[in-house]
């Protein structure tokens, strides 16, 4: 990452320094810059002849790993730095983590941003969608490096300043916590096509491909219908997504997400769903045991054809989408009310549209609702999406049944529609509850016919 976004920089035209504490990598970037024309890179194997080279007020940017690699390589930064220099985080960090090292720094007199970047190593080298927070004169200085280094849409470069704080790397989160569950929501829609509808690697690519033509264009939804196209080459005759072991990896923003969630009381069941769908993936050894013993139902036979079944998938599919994209954008939203960090929800989402993972066309329908209405609530409300929602849902619940009647676990999809099906009613069971805690812990309760809180003694009514 760190390699690759120092040559976008440099091929951008802006002259840049490059340093790591192993002498090799830095010898490999310099010798990669030349090898693809990037005259402006420059590497330093030391520290204090990199910072040297730098002109002032200096910038410096880390990818590094997340956590006592940053703190230390920051101290060592120290040394050398003067006030009015910035450093920028661009690694996965927990945003309170980016909040403590910039009031650290500001007693050196340094500036301090962390900025989240999407779109993995070739998005790093080829425009990445950059979401950076802190001090907005910080900002303001490194803004045409970023702008021209950024991935490049109809409407502009994927970079936007987010806010104050840790802002950049909270919406990075999220952005992680929503990909989650357009990752998993994509593995269920395979599922049901595969396992309940038997469609062949190559009807799969079919239909992806032509998903990938209409509302659900992404550039998850395109590199899935590739990778059903790919044979084994140990064997020709097989496909090589059929050879991967279903056992997937997490690396910690998904759990960030869901555990701020839960801080910030957000629902975020698509999300959740998504990050459990993970851990039980890894307890492989464990489904292995498990699937001796526990038995699934006995699937009932017909009631669909490939074509209509595909139909259906599809308009899930993308209901449950709207719905892990509220979660998330609600999180964000609340988050940055509590820390007054003035979110633009529409400018966040346009530059999600280029170069990150999550990247589609579906961001710009995002970016019209919270157009229309800045304090949107939740995208389930603005009218074109619940639409859509109304008009999809029958589809929607027709898989859910379907996968249930089959033994499929849809997690995800389940978790969407009943994350549908509670926002959408005005009256919840919500009521039981909070009567058996007032029973047993005097928790007290409100009425529906009168203001004020109150307490029964149920067991003696």
């Amino acid at each position: 990452m760190g390699q690759n976004f120092a040559l976008n920089i440099a091929s951008k035209g802006f002259s840049i320094s490059v340093h790591n504490r192993s002498a090799e990598k830095v010898r490999e970037t310099v010798t990669r810059a030349k090898a693809e024309d990037c005259p402006l890179l420059k590497g330093y194997e030391d520290m204090k002849e990199f910072i040297d080279s730098l002109e002032r007020p200096r910038a410096v940017i880390l990818l590094i790993q997340a956590g006592r690699p940053v703190d230390e390589t920051i101290a060592n930064l120290l040394k050398f730095l003067q006030p009015g220099d910035l450093i920028i985080d661009g690694g996965n960090e927990w945003y309170e983590n980016t909040q403590r090292r910039a009031e650290e720094v500001a007693r050196h007199g340094i500036h301090y941003m962390g900025m989240g970047i999407s779109g993995g190593e070739e998005g790093a080298r080829n425009g990445p969608s950059l979401m950076p927070g802190g001090p907005k004169e910080a900002y303001l200085r490194v803004q045409p490096i970023l702008e021209k280094a950024a991935a490049q849409v109809n409407d502009g470069p994927c970079v936007t300043y987010i806010g104050t704080g840790g802002s950049g790397n909270y919406v990075k989160m999220v952005h992680n916590g929503i990909e989650y569950g357009d990752m998993q929501l994509i593995a269920e829609a395979y599922d049901v096509l595969k396992t309940v509808g038997g469609l062949s690697n190559e009807e799969l690519a079919a239909a992806f491909d032509e998903w990938n033509k209409g509302e659900l264009n992404s550039f998850l939804i395109e590199i899935t219908a590739k990778i059903f196209k790919v044979k084994d080459p140990e064997d020709s005759k097989t496909y090589l997504v059929d050879k991967v072991l279903d056992k997937t990896g997490s690396k910690g923003t998904g759990k960030w997400t869901v555990q701020e969630a839960a801080e910030q009381a957000v629902a975020a069941s698509t999300i959740t769903a998504a990050l459990d769908a993970r851990y039980l993936s890894a307890a492989l050894d464990e489904r292995k045991v498990a699937s001796k013993v526990l038995k699934g139902p006995v699937a009932p036979t017909g009631g669909f054809t490939k074509a209509s079944l595909v139909a259906d998938v599809r308009h899930a599919l993308y209901a449950a989408k709207i719905c892990s994209y509220a979660q998330g954008m609600n999180l964000i939203k609340t988050t940055g009310k509590v820390n007054k960090w003035n979110l633009d929800l529409g400018a966040i989402s346009r530059i999600w549209k280029g170069g990150c993972i999550i990247r589609a066309v579906f961001l710009d329908r995002i970016k019209a609702a919270y157009d229309r209405n800045p304090e949107l609530n939740s995208l389930l409300i603005d009218p074109e999406f619940a639409a859509e929602l109304n008009e999809r849902q029958a589809a929607w619940r027709r898989i859910v049944a379907l996968a249930v009647q089959h033994g499929v676990s849809i997690p995800a999809f389940s978790a969407s529609l009943a994350y549908f099906d509670s926002y959408r009613r005005d009256r919840h069971p919500a009521n039981l509850t909070q009567a058996q805690r007032d029973f047993f812990g005097a928790h007290t309760y409100e009425r529906i016919d009168v203001a004020g809180k109150f307490h029964s003694e149920w067991s003696k009514l």
